[in-house]
């Protein structure tokens, strides 16, 4: 089965966070992973987070980043490109949520890249994420 993973649950695949080990499970029977090239970005930031909480020195960070980046590469993880087409759908989407829905930009574009690329399905432990993505018309899925 093909998953979409947003970028949280692609750095649990790399950290020993909470819930990696479920996470890690999940992807190793997946039959393809993918993510929005957005995830470029993102894991730059998790990166800087790791070590800037002193989770990982520097040396440590730019082997993950090299490992992230070999994945990519050796096609571990399929990116999908982010287009200004994707964008206006982001804002059309965002303009007709109700007023009580959280949603951050870089969650937007993980669902909507998501639902452009045929998912029914996002994976993340971000609950905010999870909780809007039945208006993009996706199912928020979590270990």
């Amino acid at each position: 089965m093909r998953m979409y993973f947003d970028t949280a649950y692609l750095a649990k695949c790399y950290f020993n966070e909470p819930e990696g080990r479920e996470v890690r499970k999940l992807a190793r029977g997946a039959s393809g992973l993918y993510s929005s090239s957005l995830c470029i970005a993102e894991m730059a930031c998790v990166f800087q987070r790791q070590i800037r909480e002193g989770k990982i020195g520097v040396h440590e960070a730019a082997k993950w980043r090299a490992l992230f980046l070999d994945d990519i590469r050796d096609g571990i993880w399929t990116l999908l490109p982010l287009s200004e087409r994707l964008l206006h759908a982001v804002e059309a989407v965002a303009k007709s949520l109700p007023p009580s829905t959280h949603v951050r930009a870089g969650d937007a574009v993980h669902l909507v890249t998501a639902r452009e690329a045929g998912f029914t399905e996002i994976w993340s432990n971000d609950r905010h994420l999870l909780a809007a993505a039945v208006y993009f018309g996706l199912g928020g899925k979590s270990v």
